[in-house]
């Protein structure tokens, strides 16, 4: 073999780094390649392969780019032989993680001030805890430091962090308030009453509550109006939760319906039976397109948004449920917590993780911490961190959520974000009609009067419209105006054309409602047919 064809051929690290990106490239491609031998029209063949080229490309490049794009790779907890990964127990996990996740499993213990829900920003990396008896608190996760606490000394139901960690609302006693970083009582909302669950709107900058009434109130925290309040009519509840998709928010019901809302109508956008008892719990999918629900029937449901159909149903009872941002759904009933995955199915979930906590302990609240594989518990003893392997997402986009970002890079995404807000009339259940002409119903035609004055209008603009003048006795008063005359004519005809149409349609249903008067019931059958 002579040197050149020895440079030509490949060697085995370079077979190896092939078949490496081809496996990358596989990734990154939009489904299978499509069989153009079977296209039999030229046109539609040529664009196929163009656009077939163009997605190989795109995969190429971003198979090279990977190792700068996503650096990290999310793992899960793997089983050998007949060992499950729910009897794994989290001692053994902490053996063999790093000292970086084995921080982030503690227990801390308040026995006289809970139960505590907790609260964390996009980023994870601040976290909010309120207790029951008054105690509020708001801590570093990174570095695991008490930034702020006090107590406000009387009942506090709920916590939520607003657009960043340095303002948070706290659902106490009679009104909810917020407070900023330092624990100054910034506003008190006397509007929204005994409130019993908050949700925050992060891409409109409303603060969502439902109180012990069964008032549902919408506040613009960027203006302090109220933008809508209304009552919802379903009784008392504290199942609240908002989808991260299109902004609806969602309620559960002791009738076992869960009922969607937004701002701008006062009728729910969509009201499902979901259960034959009460609704305890309710969770997103981070895609918006799964809800989970959980009734005191002993049933959690998955159902398919897009469709409003059940994809799956599990047996247990769950007072609480929780989504990761990689799709696991933590539940929790009493003292147990169960965590589901769907690794071999995206829609069947199945057992993943359990844990027990101390006997007695009553969990409040189960949340996933974003961007690590961590599940917060408040429960009645304080709250608790265990680790959940391949539960958050291990690459972080720093335009979206940084959890290492500086002050003055705080004050700029604080700026952009109010920059960018979304005026209220954007919640919808499919975002993706924005920006789409809606067609007009029947209900919405023009109204006669409408159409004569559109018709009048549109005459009044040939009257008005300059005509040329042109030479050899062409722009005669007479040619003007029956010029002039024909404009109009040709102006009114589509408006007469559907007046027309109208008043046909208008004497086919009153033949035929004539048709059925004179007719006995016995003889309608023989009534003469219209031709198709």
């Amino acid at each position: 073999m002579s040197e050149e064809q020895q440079d030509a051929a490949p060697t085995g690290t370079q077979q190896g780094m092939s078949k490496e990106l081809d496996a990358k490239v596989k990734k990154y491609l939009r489904g299978s390649v499509i069989n153009l031998e079977v296209v039999k029209d030229k046109k539609l063949k040529g664009q196929l392969a163009v656009r077939e080229e163009l997605y190989g490309k795109s995969a190429s490049v971003a198979a090279n780019a990977e190792k700068w794009l996503l650096p990290t790779e999310g793992g899960y907890l793997e089983a050998e032989g007949i060992e499950k990964t729910w009897k794994i127990r989290q001692e053994a996990i902490t053996q063999d993680v790093g000292i970086s996740s084995q921080k982030n499993q503690f227990d801390i213990v308040l026995p006289d001030l809970g139960p505590y829900t907790i609260d964390f920003t996009p980023s994870g990396r601040y976290m909010a805890a309120a207790g029951r008896k008054g105690h509020l608190a708001l801590l570093d996760m990174n570095s695991l430091n008490l930034i702020r606490e006090m107590q406000v000394r009387e009942t506090v139901r709920d916590i939520c962090f607003l657009h960043n960690e340095t303002f948070f609302a706290a659902a106490q006693k009679k009104y909810p308030y917020i407070y900023n970083r330092d624990g100054i009582e910034l506003h008190c909302l006397k509007e929204h009453g005994a409130v019993l669950k908050m949700q925050f709107l992060r891409n409109h900058f409303l603060l969502s509550t439902i109180n012990k009434l069964g008032r549902l109130h919408y506040q613009d925290v960027t203006t302090g109006l109220m933008v809508n309040n209304y009552r919802t009519g379903m009784g008392s509840t504290d199942v609240m939760q908002v989808n991260p998709n299109n902004g609806v928010v969602a309620l559960g019901h002791s009738g076992g319906t869960v009922t969607m809302w937004k701002p701008t109508n006062t009728s729910p956008l969509i009201k499902m039976l979901c259960h034959h008892g009460p609704v305890s719990a309710l969770a997103f999918h981070p895609n918006g397109h799964m809800m989970a629900t959980a009734g005191t029937e002993r049933r959690i449901k998955l159902w398919d948004l897009r469709k409003f159909e059940v994809i799956q149903t599990l047996h247990g009872h769950a007072s609480n449920l929780e989504f990761s941002q990689k799709g696991l759904l933590a539940t929790s009933c009493g003292s147990r917590v169960e965590i589901l995955g769907n690794f071999s199915h995206p829609n069947k979930y199945k057992r993943y993780m359990s844990h027990s906590m101390v006997k007695g302990y009553q969990i409040k609240k189960v949340l996933f911490r974003p961007y690590e594989d961590v599940l917060s518990i408040g429960h009645s003893m304080g709250w608790s961190s265990i680790i959940i392997p391949g539960s958050g997402e291990p690459n972080f986009d720093t335009w979206v959520a940084n959890p290492f970002e500086t002050s003055k890079q705080r004050r700029e995404k604080e700026v952009r974000s109010l920059l960018d807000k979304l005026p209220p009339e954007t919640i919808m259940l499919n975002p993706s009609k924005i920006g789409t002409v809606r067609p007009y119903s029947k209900k919405e035609k023009p109204s006669k009067k409408e159409r004569e004055s559109e018709m009048e209008a549109a005459i009044t603009d040939v009257k008005d419209a300059p005509m040329k003048k042109k030479t050899k006795g062409r722009s005669k008063p007479s040619k003007v105006a029956s010029k002039k005359q024909e404009g109009i004519v040709r102006a009114k005809r589509p408006f007469l054309d559907e007046q027309m149409k109208e008043e046909k349609a208008i004497a086919k249903k009153k033949q035929k409602l004539a048709e059925e008067a004179v007719l006995p019931k016995s003889l309608q059958r023989f009534a003469r047919k219209p031709a198709s």
